[in-house]
């Protein structure tokens, strides 16, 4: 999905108060973790990921978890990237883009 720079401000902004739901350990990008970022972007739509080990590789993984996710990478600060999959099914979608 490609978001605004208007859109993308939003959910920036919405993910302020939101704290990491998937952590990347010292493993790095697994199964586990693609399997956990696509659960907490089924349920929340807008989800934090916190790197604690392997920053070196943070825009690398990033991109593999957008690619295998089906999800949007809003933005990367530091240690921390936000990821965006808006749900189709849902009705009452949580952020309306």
């Amino acid at each position: 999905m490609k978001l605004t720079s208007q859109q993308r401000a939003y959910l920036r902004s919405a993910a302020q108060s939101l704290d990491p739901v998937v952590y990347v350990g010292k493993e790095g990008l697994t199964d586990g973790v693609i399997k956990a970022l696509d659960d907490a972007l089924t349920a929340h739509e807008l989800v934090k990921v916190r790197f604690q080990n392997a920053k070196d590789e943070i825009g690398e993984i990033s991109r593999a978890l957008e690619k295998s996710t089906a999800s949007t990478l809003v933005a990367t600060t530091g240690f921390t990237t936000v990821f965006f999959r808006q749900d189709s099914e849902n009705k009452e979608r949580i952020y309306h883009i």
